[in-house]
């Protein structure tokens, strides 16, 4: 099947792009570059199946005849929010109307990436898809809340109204290779600030909770759901809630870090629990994450290693947790990997 990703060169739709090329798709890769990045998609340099088109999904386009559209484009930090209020408001309104007629154009199935700020600061918990969410819609997190909110309703207008075959994905919190140094995501976060001996902070007392999915396990639900005949939302995340302070203790734990903790004021908006409900997942698409929060955040390390210049990257003494298979020594004092084989 030829695919389009819009938002290819991003955290999720790089590897959603992998995904595919790796079930034997032709993928047509769309992005603005306003927030993905190249490096995502550099080792598909060679790769005959896969051309990439830099352009603005907010204004219309046509890559030609496709099967299926994932629609992925959007700045998703929030700093983005900040600093690209219109625009975000523009691709989850006009960016995602754009793609959902290129669907309606050739007939194509078409997945919308939501997210579970829909929800808002939710006061039911955990987050099931009958749950209509509690936003501010002034908020400084609304553009971002709002667009998807109603991305979601253009979805389902162009579903009941012109009989697209339309899916939409209720993304939770995604961590893994590849994400965006800086976007201020708990995960990401951690792990810079772990990695550089700084303190890691806690916006609040440390009771507030998220729900961290690994990355492979996200695109494998979003894979099944692009497979179902449902068009109503589904949550795809990880239903384990830990909170920021279990979360801080399992990176330290992991890099072996010496950092301290830094508490620092709730920001405005910040809700204090997210969790999926997944039943609807698991009984529909048969799917549920795989991969613990530790066992992940092993997963990452090297990239975020990679991301810190070498004079930054603080050597520790030691590695002070073990993940769940193989056998460690103790680490060296410079250059140090938690590998056996690369010592």
């Amino acid at each position: 099947m030829r695919v389009l990703v819009t938002g290819a060169a991003g955290f999720l739709g790089s590897h959603l792009t992998d995904r595919l090329l790796a079930e034997g798709h032709d993928v047509i890769g769309v992005d603005n570059l306003s927030t993905g990045s190249l490096d995502n998609l550099s080792h598909l340099a060679r790769e005959s199946h896969f051309t990439f088109e830099e352009r603005d999904v907010c204004l219309p386009f046509d890559s030609g005849p496709v099967g299926y559209v994932f629609n992925f484009a959007s700045p998703a930090g929030f700093p983005d929010y900040l600093s690209l209020p219109i625009e975000v408001l523009h691709v989850g309104t006009i960016g995602t109307e754009n793609a959902l007629r290129i669907a309606a154009q050739y007939g194509a199935g078409f997945l919308h990436a939501s997210t579970s700020e829909c929800y808002g600061d939710p006061l039911v918990h955990p987050q099931s898809e009958h749950y209509w969410g509690n936003v501010d819609p002034i908020g400084p997190r609304s553009v971002y809340e709002e667009a998807k909110r109603y991305s979601e309703a253009l979805t389902m207008a162009y579903y009941r109204s012109r009989g697209v075959n339309t899916c939409l994905a209720r993304i939770f919190d995604t961590y893994g290779p590849r994400q965006r140094i800086g976007d201020t995501s708990t995960i990401s976060t951690f792990m810079m600030q772990a990695l550089q001996g700084e303190p890691l902070t806690i916006y609040g007392d440390g009771s507030k909770t998220r729900s961290f999915c690994y990355v492979s396990d996200l695109i494998e639900g979003v894979i099944r759901l692009s497979h179902s005949h449902e068009h109503t939302p589904v949550n795809i995340g990880n239903p384990e809630q830990i909170t920021l302070s279990e979360c801080a203790g399992v990176i330290l734990d992991v890099t072996g870090s010496p950092s301290d903790l830094a508490f620092r004021a709730l920001s405005e908006g910040d809700p204090m629990q997210r969790s999926p409900d997944i039943s609807k997942a698991r009984r529909i698409l048969a799917w549920e994450p795989q991969i613990g929060l530790r066992d992940g955040i092993w997963k990452s390390l090297e990239y975020f290693k990679g991301k810190i210049s070498a004079e930054n990257l603080v050597s520790f003494d030691r590695v002070s947790a073990i993940p769940r298979t193989g056998t460690y020594g103790a680490a060296v004092s410079k250059g140090w990997s938690p590998y056996p084989d690369s010592n």
